[in-house]
């Protein structure tokens, strides 16, 4: 009997102290109940093995499997936007803080018609306006803005759509100003962190004003070239300036919340964040040129800017119109700035949302002609013209589709067998999950990964590879940690000596990680995962 004991306890994917949980789980869920432990010698032998079986239990109950997948490395979010990110009720409170006012009737901020000199004093609202302060004592009032700036408790109602209210919480909440971006950061940072995330690629819009002015005193172009050289003749550069200075603001504020510089220092101060520069596509042809080319110029200036992307409803009538033009605009531009990393938003589309026709080549413009290296969501993949060919070919030159399941549910009603994610993982496309915009969803990087298990029946070696094809596909400098692309088997030679993740390593191993940002976070994660699967 006392043998027998001691087979159980190391049969089992759990530390001592979690033996009595895993007890009550089996014993109380019939599925389980109906699962033989493992005998002695079908012991898992691999920390990997031992997780899965973890995994495996954990599924049987919503909340353990949450529970899992949280402490779970989760390496990147490469999808991220940052206004999106944050939560309703932060949006609430600088409002509040900006003596802004909210427009009853629309339950969107609004800016007032006089206020105090001193900022100290409620701001004149007019008619059919309130304080957004009055939030705060106004439950109804404030449960009200919450789901107008989230998809909190939305239901579709005839001519509004998930896709109509998700896009329209952005002008709600817009309009705050700029010296909070540092506490947005803060905000997603210290998400990222509770959840065992330690790299973000945020994308943020710099302030291009001017260079929506000058765009529109010089006007369209058609010789992209001439186009190109009257914006930087007219001043395009000096919002690189104003660019760098704006993030070099928000960064020292972060730094201050997470007393990063100090002996208490939070834990999001390991968050590493990059930047991806944002164009809004659904303006006119000449100001799309003229932010995509501020962009490119501002990720040459600011190393923090690792590389751009184009935003706003794809299947919007501009966005739609202008598409083939707007990948001819990045191919080019990226043509005289190779440095810069290209991650586009390409197949935010489903049949319905727009005609079939619409369907047919979003995804192929944006691989072939711009030369995307990443796919913002993908979904309406097989209803390109030869998809089969085109995931091919992603696979073939390791494209990467940043996967946003509740993204895609909410805004498209495309979810489960529906969603290609298993058709790209089927002819090798690499993948990794994203939150998108998790403050509007009200979710968080855990809560795809809890989706993505129940919906794909997906095992821990599944996670493991997609966690880790995110910090590989990642924009940071330096070369892989890898030997080869997404094949997570083997290091560089200069690391082979040592186990990946150690804490003790080569001279020459420590050499090549100082060398690459990338190669160091990728080190980082592999030391992750085994404390993790030892912890277990």
């Amino acid at each position: 009997m006392k043998n027998s004991k001691i087979d159980l306890s190391r049969s089992l994917p759990f530390s001592r102290s979690s033996l009595a949980l895993f007890l009550l789980l089996l014993f109380a869920s019939p599925a389980l109940a109906q699962t033989k432990a493992p005998h002695s010698s079908a012991v898992p032998k691999s920390s990997e093995q031992r997780t899965e079986l973890g995994l495996q239990a954990a599924r049987q109950n919503p909340l353990q499997l949450h529970h899992f997948l949280f402490g779970m490395p989760k390496g990147a979010d490469l999808h991220n936007h940052l206004s999106g990110a944050v939560y309703a009720e932060s949006w609430i409170r600088a409002g509040a803080e900006d003596h802004l006012c909210i427009d009853i009737a629309k339950l969107a901020f609004a800016k007032p018609l006089a206020s105090s000199s001193s900022g100290t004093e409620q701001p004149e609202c007019g008619d059919g306006k309130v304080p957004a302060a009055d939030a705060y004592k106004d439950q109804h009032l404030f449960d009200a803005l919450v789901d107008a700036f989230s998809m909190r408790g939305f239901v579709p109602s005839p001519g509004v759509t998930g896709h109509d209210h998700f896009f329209d919480t952005f002008s709600k909440f817009g309009g705050t100003d700029r010296r909070h971006l540092g506490e947005w950061i803060d905000e997603v940072t210290t998400r990222a962190a509770a959840q065992n995330e330690q790299y973000l690629e945020l994308m943020h819009t710099p302030d291009f004003s001017h260079t929506a002015a000058i765009a529109r005193e010089i006007g369209w172009r058609d010789d992209f070239s001439q186009l190109r050289d009257d914006l930087l003749a007219h001043g395009l550069r000096d919002d690189v300036a104003l660019a760098k200075t704006g993030l070099d603001q928000a960064e020292a504020l972060r730094l201050k919340r997470e007393n990063c510089e100090q002996q208490d220092a939070a834990s999001a101060c390991r968050v590493q964040v990059r930047y991806l520069c944002q164009v809004l596509r659904g303006f006119s042809k000449e100001q799309v040129f003229a932010q995509t080319l501020l962009c490119f110029e501002t990720a040459s200036a600011d190393p923090r800017f690792v590389g751009i992307n184009l935003v706003m409803p794809e299947d919007g009538y501009t966005a739609m119109s202008d598409y083939a033009l707007h990948m001819r605009i990045v191919g080019f531009l990226h043509a005289l700035y190779p440095k810069i990393h290209l991650s586009l938003h390409a197949g935010e589309l489903a049949p319905g949302l727009v005609p079939y026709e619409g369907l047919c080549c979003h995804i192929r413009l944006a691989v072939e002609q711009a030369q995307a290296e990443r796919i913002g969501h993908g979904v309406d993949i097989i209803y390109e013209n030869h998809p089969h060919e085109l995931l091919k070919e992603m696979a073939a030159n390791h494209v990467m589709v940043e996967i946003s399941l509740t993204s895609n549910g909410v805004i498209l009603g495309v979810s489960g067998k529906d969603h290609p994610f298993s058709l790209y993982r089927m002819f090798g496309v690499p993948v990794t999950l994203s939150t998108d915009d998790e403050g509007v969803s009200r979710i968080d990087l855990t809560h795809e990964y809890v989706r993505a298990v129940q919906t794909y029946d997906l095992h821990y070696a599944d996670l493991k590879r997609m966690v880790r094809t995110g910090l590989e596909h990642s924009f940071l400098p330096g070369v892989s940690l890898w030997s080869a692309p997404d094949a997570f088997t083997r290091v560089v030679a200069a690391c082979l000596q040592g186990s990946p993740g150690a804490n003790k390593f080569s001279s020459r191993c420590a050499n090549f990680l100082k060398s690459s940002e990338k190669a160091s976070q990728q080190w980082e994660l592999e030391r992750r995962f085994r404390a993790f699967e030892a912890g277990l």
